[in-house]
């Protein structure tokens, strides 16, 4: 009964800004004279989650299903970067630089060469985990040795990461046909495209697999570790995690490097996964709302696997829902922001909640 109480307690104020913004997100929908429900239905259809009225040949419900797999794989790593970070007090908003970077260093050193895919696909993880630490333990080691605001340096590092390595795509590897990067090998892509299983052509993303290990392994990480003790205590309050004999500055470094490690994950299987090249000049979204992501899962690793779900089909779907119930594709825009919100609001609502808890067991004690 406990543990029922304990779970209920974690997903009551996540489950109330989803309904809310769906709420929201229903009367914007009914206010621009389009139905909500159908909208909401074809936001399902969108990612393989209801069946469409007909499909392209090789297609089905399957097919999209896995497309949409593909595309919130890379969000999963970019929502725990952000809870790791959150966990130690500090706001990691650099994850799309960090992704990017990790991205173009795979691409160019693995996604370009003729290694094969028994070497090319786990050097391309190794190395976005290796860039994205490095970037993220920068950002920690000037917010600990200069006391540099990590959301200042982390933002000057994205405009930094996307116009610098923009300049060498466009001088050394842009695909003159696309204006993009040139497409990556297929022997290091971590997504298998186009692959026949059965009569049914689909993208095989490898990286999910990876993605779900890895909630299991943070999890670990955060709940069961000493490391993730002091990063909890440093979170709470700096000054009484060095009162206690934690090394503050440690953590704080560790709690960058790893959460830049998991931005460089998220980054090696969007541009590499997903995607296959790189979009010069452009600074993806996934990183920006990863923190939608993560609040909503309240900064639980398994609570993130559910919100990623929630939020990328709401991304995802916004273009059939577009075609399929004429609702502009901003209005998932919208929705995503009224979750942010509200999951924002967090510690208020449970504040408040709890306060008409005590007044409502107060009065009920004066009854008696």
């Amino acid at each position: 009964m406990k543990k029922f109480t304990k779970l209920w307690n974690a997903v009551k104020i996540p489950l109330l800004a989803i309904l809310c913004s769906l709420v929201a997100g229903g009367v914007i929908i009914a206010v621009t004279g389009s139905n909500p429900f159908k909208a909401y239905y074809a936001l399902l259809q969108g990612g393989g989650l209801a069946p469409k009225s007909s499909y392209a040949s090789y297609k089905s419900m399957l097919t999209d299903f896995m497309s949409y797999v593909n595309y919130f794989t890379p969000m999963i790593f970019a929502a725990l970067a952000v809870a790791v970070a959150l966990r130690a007090g500090l706001f990691n908003i650099g994850v799309s630089g960090q992704m990017l970077a990790a991205g173009f260093t795979a691409s160019i050193v693995v996604g370009y060469s003729s290694l094969n895919a028994v070497l090319a696909k786990p050097l391309v993880v190794i190395i976005g985990l290796i860039v994205g630490g490095l970037v993220g333990a920068l950002i920690g080691f000037l917010k600990y040795r200069f006391n540099i605001n990590e959301v200042v340096s982390s933002i000057m590092l994205n405009y930094t990461f996307q116009y610098v390595i923009s300049f060498f795509i466009n001088t050394f590897f842009v695909d003159p046909v696309s204006r993009q990067s040139k497409e990556i090998s297929a022997a290091s892509r971590l997504t298998l495209m186009d692959t026949m299983v059965g009569n049914l052509k689909m993208d095989i993303p490898l990286g999910i697999i990876l993605a779900l290990l890895t909630v299991v392994a943070v999890w670990f990480l955060l709940e069961k570790t000493k490391l993730g003790y002091e990063l909890k205590a440093v979170g709470y309050s700096r000054s009484a995690a060095k009162y206690a004999g934690i090394k503050v500055g440690r953590s704080m470094v560790l709690s960058m490097t790893i959460s830049g490690a998991l931005a460089g994950l998220a980054g090696v299987t969007y541009y590499l996964g997903y995607v296959g090249s790189i979009q010069p000049k452009v600074l993806i979204s996934t990183g920006f709302d990863a923190i939608a992501v993560s609040l909503l899962g309240n900064n639980n690793p398994f609570g993130i696997v559910f919100s990623t779900i929630l939020i990328t089909l709401i991304s995802k779907g916004s273009t059939y829902m577009k075609s399929a119930a004429g609702v502009d594709a901003e209005i998932a825009s919208v929705i995503t922001g009224i979750i942010l919100l509200f999951s924002a609001c967090n510690a208020y609502i449970k504040w408040k909640m709890e306060r008409n808890r005590r007044e409502k067991t107060n009065k009920t004690k004066e009854d008696k």
